[in-house]
């Protein structure tokens, strides 16, 4: 397993009120995924000037805001499979996983309470 990419995340219903607050500290978007239907509205990618990223990812389907870490990783079966060896368990159900046109993921939570989210993108000339 290679981790590719590493960052906090928040799941909110709050976007807006968030992603101002970033802002107001210095980071910018840098991406901005839609979707049309499903658990996430939109996600926002902002980095600020010393190259420190944050996700911002918008849902219906959470009452609280819910943080996170992102762990982009280049092998999703087994990087699944090591945080499950080690007690994490599926947030969203046993063997529910995320997929849109180009990633994958899982929201795991540890047996102390922390989440991870795993992603795996696919590269779009691929």
């Amino acid at each position: 397993m290679n981790i590719t990419g590493f960052n906090p995340a928040i799941f909110t219903y709050q976007a807006d009120k968030l992603i101002e607050l970033f802002e107001e500290l210095g980071f910018s978007r840098t991406h901005h995924d839609e979707t049309e239907e499903g658990i996430i509205n939109d996600s926002v990618r902002m980095k600020d000037a010393h190259g420190f990223s944050i996700d911002v990812t918008s849902s219906d389907y959470v009452l609280r805001d819910v943080t996170f870490i992102r762990m982009n990783v280049d092998d999703f079966e087994e990087s699944y499979q090591y945080l499950l060896d080690r007690g994490f368990r599926n947030a969203m159900g046993k063997g529910v996983i995320l997929q849109a046109e180009h990633w994958k993921g899982a929201h795991m939570v540890a047996p102390s309470g922390f989440g991870i989210l795993i992603m795996k993108h696919f590269r779009k000339d691929a």
